[in-house]
């Protein structure tokens, strides 16, 4: 694992706000909103049961999975840290024992689904950008890997926690975490230096102000106005090597601004966009459609057997 990466500065849980628990007890409430009919069969007889990995990935998500099950009213024995690569096993059997949770029958299974949808969700997100973050790394890009505010809604908080994980940027978690204008907003203004003048009156000094440009003149309006990012939006691998390097060169010394890209890439293409002059690259192909890292919750059959 990369030293670049955030889970090497500490534990990714303390980011958490206070209101993530309250979370948890929504989607526990989605998944039994009146009775638990099949809980009333299982009862409370005391059960353990394994958290199995049954594919390849990045465990992310591990204080999210731990607090569904505690308000279960179970415990939590991992076997795997957060950030670990899990592999299938080549001992023929397909899985990979990566949790033990202990508790009543009714617990485990009323835990199951939510914990296992979670877990499967953000390692899978952890696992692309992981992935994606690496191979830029062997292309020699020095910069940032982030991903977007197109987040699954009621859920962004588990996906931009799953790209940290996995080494990538967040980017602004909300429209209150950085003022940035884009096509619409320039338009609805008049001007990339009318709407950056009025966002710099209200962001002040703590917020940083970002354009979205469509050009290299567009570029130049929006540092002129003192933008503090520019993004390079659906411009091709060459257009941005060549954007890139002149704004470098024509700004030098005058100002000082990030450049980054976005719009449209992927695994497949991100390579074309990949150079030392532009500071981040922006995609949401790390969290939006990625593959989900399979995972299995089955109570242990000796104790199953017993009442």
């Amino acid at each position: 694992m990369h030293k670049d990466q955030p889970i090497h500065h500490g534990s990714l849980e303390h980011l958490l706000p206070p209101s993530w628990k309250a979370q948890i007890t929504a989607w526990l409430a989605e998944d039994t909103p009146s009775y638990d009919y099949a809980g009333f069969v299982v009862g409370e007889h005391p059960r353990s049961a394994t958290l199995w990995g049954k594919s390849a990935g990045i465990i992310a998500g591990i204080p999210f999975f731990t607090e569904i099950f505690r308000q279960c009213g179970c415990e939590v024995e991992w076997h795997a840290k957060e950030g670990s690569y899990i592999d299938r096993p080549k001992d023929g059997s397909g899985k990979t024992k990566v949790a033990t949770v202990t508790g009543p029958a009714r617990g485990l299974l009323l835990g199951e689904r939510v914990g296992l949808n979670l877990l499967a969700r953000c390692s899978g997100v952890a696992t692309v950008s992981r992935d994606m973050l690496l191979s830029l790394r062997s292309a020699g890009y020095e910069g940032i890997l982030a991903g977007t505010r197109k987040t699954t809604p009621g859920f962004r908080l588990v996906e931009k926690y799953g790209m940290l994980v996995g080494g990538a940027d967040t980017h602004r978690m909300d429209l209150s975490s950085m003022i940035m204008l884009k096509d619409n907003h320039v338009w609805s203004r008049g001007s990339i230096t009318d709407a950056v003048r009025a966002a710099k009156m209200v962001g002040g000094f703590a917020l940083k102000v970002e354009v979205e440009v469509q050009n290299e003149d567009e570029a130049d309006e929006a540092i002129a106005a003192g933008a503090d990012i520019v993004m390079l939006d659906n411009f091709t691998g060459d257009g941005v090597k060549v954007a890139a390097k002149s704004l470098r060169e024509k700004w030098k010394g005058k100002r000082e601004f990030l450049i980054e890209v976005s719009g449209g890439l992927r695994e497949d293409n991100v390579f074309d966009y990949a150079n030392n002059d532009v500071d981040i690259i922006s995609t949401s192909a790390i969290h939006q459609g990625t593959p989900h890292v399979d995972f299995s919750l089955k109570i242990d059959q000796d104790q199953a057997a017993q009442k």
